[in-house]
C-alpha cells in the first residue's frame, strides 16, 4: 500500500480523498491549517498534521517518505492567483526535494474548453468574481506545465456542480481539457475515487483531466 500526503484534507474533497484512501488500505498524512478543528479526521491509518502548502520547506518535510501527494486546498481570504501559484511553486520545490513522484491538484471546471481555444470562463456572461478565482487555477496550471519537470502531475477537474447531495455511484467519466457532455454533476466521494485511481494506476499525465458522473 502507498503513503499519501493530502493537503487541504479538512475540506469536502480532501476529507473524501482521505476516506477513499483509507478504504483502499493506504496510509495518509492529512495536512490542515488547524488540526484542532478536525478531531474526527485521524485514525490508525491517518495522521493529522498542521501545515502550509505554500511553504516549500513545510511541503518537503511533510511529504518525505510518501509515494504521492494531493492538493485539495483553497483559500478565500487571499487573492486566488497569489494563493494557487504560491502553492504550485511550493509543491514543485518541496515534492522534488522530498522525492515524491506523483502530484494531483484539484482544478475548477470554468477553465475547461467548450470548443477549441474557448473556455467556460471566456463567456462574456461569466461572472467576473468567478473569473478572477478561475484565473488562479489557470496560473497554477501554467506554472505546473512550465516548471514541474521532475513531477508526474495531473490537474483533476470536477464539474461546476460538485455536489455533496449527488448520488454516489463509484463510477465517473473523463475527458482531457474539455467539458464533459451531460448534467455535469459529481459527488465528492466519486471524485475521490477518480483521485485514488490516478494514484494507484496513473493513466493521465501533465494535463487537465475533467471528471464527471
Amino acid at each position: 500500500m502507498s503513503r499519501i500526503v493530502i493537503f487541504g484534507a479538512g475540506g469536502r474533497v480532501g476529507s473524501a480523498a482521505v476516506a477513499e484512501a483509507v478504504r483502499r488500505g493506504h496510509t495518509v498524512t492529512a495536512v490542515v491549517r488547524d488540526p484542532a478543528k478536525y478531531p474526527d479526521l485521524g485514525s490508525d491509518q491517518v495522521t493529522v498534521v498542521r501545515g502550509d502548502v505554500t511553504d516549500a520547506a513545510a511541503v518537503a518535510s511533510l511529504a518525505a517518505g510518501h509515494d504521492a501527494a494531493v492538493n485539495a486546498s483553497a483559500r478565500l481570504d487571499m487573492p486566488a492567483e497569489e494563493y494557487f501559484t504560491a502553492a504550485a511553486r511550493a509543491l514543485i520545490t518541496g515534492l522534488e526535494k522530498a522525492g515524491v513522484p506523483r502530484l494531483l491538484v484539484l482544478g475548477i471546471a470554468s477553465t475547461l474548453e467548450t470548443a477549441p481555444g474557448v473556455r467556460v470562463m471566456d463567456d462574456p456572461a461569466f461572472p467576473e468574481e468567478y473569473r478572477v478565482f478561475s484565473q488562479g487555477h489557470v496560473a497554477e496550471f501554467g506554472l505546473l506545465r512550465e516548471q514541474a519537470d521532475a513531477l508526474d502531475w495531473l490537474m483533476v477537474v470536477p464539474p461546476l456542480n460538485l455536489d455533496a447531495e449527488a448520488p454516489v455511484t463509484g463510477t465517473y467519466r473523463t475527458a482531457v481539457g474539455t467539458v464533459i457532455e451531460g448534467e455535469g454533476r459529481i459527488a465528492h466521494a466519486d471524485l475521490a475515487v477518480a483521485l485514488l485511481d490516478e494514484i494507484e494506476r496513473p493513466a493521465h499525465h501533465r494535463v487537465q483531466l475533467a471528471v464527471s458522473a
